[in-house]
């Protein structure tokens, strides 16, 4: 009855407004005092700084911090143009565009709202003006900013793999085929979209433009090869390629394209601080919410449940699959990760599922929860951007996340689509 209560109190504070990590700090305070336990409560600051001070976590600044270089350093657009002289071609050009072009930048930057708030206002601006629709424009714009965070490098493998204990260089790897699939799922979507409205699309482009925009966006799209390069090589840690991406990105934007100067630095690491302090401040009141729920004994009473409802694996999977994506509605996808990893892993231990694939299944929910209301952060996000009401862009979004979700379907009961790639590259 206490979690019930717990999660209830912690969820109607979110719909009431609170910020989410208030919400957490405060519901976990406040069930300890009620508790006749408030002598726990000094414990709070050092809980939420023992939840933050893991070396993989520093990743996440500097792959903000990269993002944020990119989409001032002229890479987006350039990673744009590239797209289209690719796929432009095909029925609903932009909207093939618009999904190539974040595989391209999610292999960059690692965050679904820096690729919303940075490509997406490139591609918005670009389907608006040639006779797209603004409620197509923005729902798939917000749909394939979800790619990010599961090809890699992503921040969300970071925070699964320091949570957990997990090979993030695995993690890493098992995120390639879930997001070429998520990107052909929405690709197809939009094919039919289109098709039935009657989107236009570009001309069938010639080989010289094809050579001219890979030629210009050549060093943009050699930063992905590096980082994933560098640690499939060994060269580099992911923390430590979280870095070289802030570098190289800073390099070649200041210095080779010239899109911003050295005056503007200040300004583009202050964004990236207050971002990086939005999700590290999430991830410390989760900490001590965490803490209250083994102090409770929360996860071992969940996994009780669970096996008393079945003990088919396959059957708990799709109620796993289901309670993430559920929470996802109402809570930011760090904040469910962090909440209920502790809960989870035991269960897949003892239902042996593997650790890696459970990480890309995890991932894939907080993306559907990106896209849904009341808290999804890359519906808000592009809803904000491109002026669309978020009633008329969340039914936009329908036919996309049915595709991401039977991705999903496919990652939770097809375990090779995972982990084939790591597997391959990184035997045991």
């Amino acid at each position: 009855m206490l979690t019930l209560v717990i999660f209830v109190v912690l969820v109607g504070m979110v719909m009431l407004g609170v910020p989410i990590f208030a919400a957490m700090g405060l519901t976990a305070a406040g069930t300890f005092i009620l508790l006749g336990e408030a002598f726990v409560l000094p414990m709070m600051a050092q809980r939420m700084y023992v939840a933050t001070t893991g070396f993989t976590l520093l990743a996440i600044p500097f792959f903000i911090l990269a993002g944020n270089l990119m989409n001032y350093g002229g890479i987006t657009h350039r990673v744009f143009d590239f797209a289209r002289a690719l796929v432009g071609h095909i029925r609903g050009g932009l909207g093939h565009v618009n999904v190539v072009a974040s595989m391209i930048f999610s292999g960059m930057s690692g965050a679904a709202v820096a690729d919303a708030a940075g490509l997406g206002v490139v591609e918005m601006k670009a389907m608006t003006e040639n006779g797209y629709d603004k409620e197509f424009s923005a729902a798939i714009t917000a749909a394939s900013s979800t790619i990010g965070p599961v090809v890699p490098p992503s921040i969300a493998f970071v925070i699964y793999g320091s949570i957990t204990g997990v090979s993030i260089v695995k993690l890493f790897m098992a995120g390639f085929v879930p997001g070429l699939l998520m990107g052909l799922a929405l690709m197809i979507a939009v094919y039919f979209v289109a098709k039935k409205r009657g989107y236009p699309k570009d001309p069938t482009p010639v080989f010289g433009l094809i050579w001219q925009t890979f030629t210009g966006s050549f060093l943009a799209l050699l930063m992905p090869i590096i980082i994933i390069g560098g640690i499939l090589g060994g060269i580099f840690t992911p923390t430590e390629a979280a870095v070289v991406a802030s570098v190289y990105a800073f390099v070649i934007g200041c210095f080779v394209y010239k899109e911003f100067k050295l005056k503007d630095v200040p300004e583009i690491v202050w964004e990236s601080i207050k971002q990086s302090v939005r999700v590290l401040f999430i991830i410390a009141t989760a900490g001590f919410f965490g803490w209250l729920m083994i102090h409770q004994s929360i996860p071992e009473q969940v996994i009780s449940g669970l096996t008393t409802v079945t003990e088919n694996k396959y059957v708990l999977l799709i109620i796993v699959v289901c309670v993430l994506i559920i929470l996802g509605c109402f809570l930011e996808g760090i904040a469910v990760m962090v909440i209920t990893i502790p809960i989870f892993m035991k269960i897949i231990g003892q239902f042996q599922i593997d650790p890696i694939q459970f990480g890309v299944i995890m991932v894939l929910c907080s993306m559907i929860g990106l896209l849904t209301p009341p808290v999804g952060m890359s519906l808000y996000a592009v809803a904000t951007i491109s002026n669309v009401s978020i009633g008329r862009l969340t039914r936009e979004l329908f036919p996309y996340l049915l595709g991401i979700f039977i991705v999903t379907l496919m990652i939770t009961y097809i375990p090779t689509v995972s982990l084939w790639l790591p597997n391959i590259l990184m035997p045991e």
